[in-house]
């Protein structure tokens, strides 16, 4: 009897899991309509979404952030990336460089949308501190050549715990509350969860979607093929863990975002 009770409740969840996919795509577009204070949801279909996504390696794209990039490429909406190193940790950033491109190929990010930075003082390194003049004035120049209404990158946390991630979370916090982002752009940080929520796969989406969160994406079976794709073209990545990782990684289903609050626009800081 408890054998078929567990198998009831195997079927019926991923019954559950499979309508939850198919209504996600109109909860989506509310929660930008809200996240982006837009009055129509007509206004971000399309070339209404200018996202920009902001990372520290190469592969953060598909670890960390697949489920958004995927969504919002479903919804046609313009992606960018700005990733802030080449990943030369171990002297493989050409190599690393190229996997990145491979990898936004299969996610469905243009080439001539992605910005990789190689500046000595932005070395891939877990006990580097990357100023955060120089991550801003990076990060500034990028926003000003496009028209971004929204920004997405790491928590204070940085998901991983990583230096670098932190770094860009501490920079985008100081260029909200100094008022130097632009009219119209919203700012968004990747909700860092503990290990057990953090390695507990499709399983973790239930308490995702019932836990407040200003933006939520989730990626089905589909999506998860393909950010396992991404993940495989980062070929000097794929050390034993990685694998452990894109099996049990909520993070290769589910993203949450946080809003970052926005100080007085143009604040002058003496």
């Amino acid at each position: 009897m408890s054998i078929y009770l567990a198998v009831f409740m195997v079927v019926a969840y991923f019954i559950w899991i499979k309508c939850f996919h198919n209504r996600h795509r109109r909860t989506l577009l509310k929660s930008l309509q809200t996240v982006l204070e837009v009055p129509s949801l007509s206004e971000i279909n399309g070339d209404g979404i200018r996202a920009l996504i902001i990372t520290a390696h190469p592969d953060d794209e598909c670890m960390f952030f697949a489920p958004t990039i995927l969504r919002l490429v479903e919804l046609d909406a313009i992606v960018h990336l700005l990733c802030l190193s080449e990943g030369n940790y171990y002297n493989q950033g050409a190599q690393r460089k190229q996997e990145l491109f491979n990898s936004c190929a299969v996610l469905g990010i243009q080439h001539s949308r992605i910005t990789i930075v190689d500046h000595k003082n932005l070395p891939d390194d877990p006990k580097a501190e990357w100023r955060v003049s120089l991550v801003s004035s990076i990060i500034v120049k990028h926003m000003r050549a496009h028209t971004f209404n929204m920004v997405l990158t790491f928590d204070g946390r940085g998901v991983s715990g990583h230096a670098n991630h932190i770094a860009i979370y501490k920079t985008v916090s100081y260029l909200a509350s100094t008022g130097q982002v632009p009219n119209g752009c919203v700012l968004l940080s990747l909700v860092t969860v503990g290990l057990l929520r953090k390695y507990t796969s499709f399983l973790e989406l239930p308490l995702s979607s019932l836990l407040p969160s200003c933006f939520c994406c989730f990626s089905g079976a589909q999506g998860y093929r393909q950010a396992t794709n991404a993940m495989l073209c980062h070929r000097s990545q794929l050390l034993w863990f990685r694998y452990l990782y894109i099996a049990f990684s909520r993070y290769m289903f589910t993203n949450t975002f946080q809003v970052i609050p926005q100080g007085p626009k143009n604040l002058k800081i003496y």
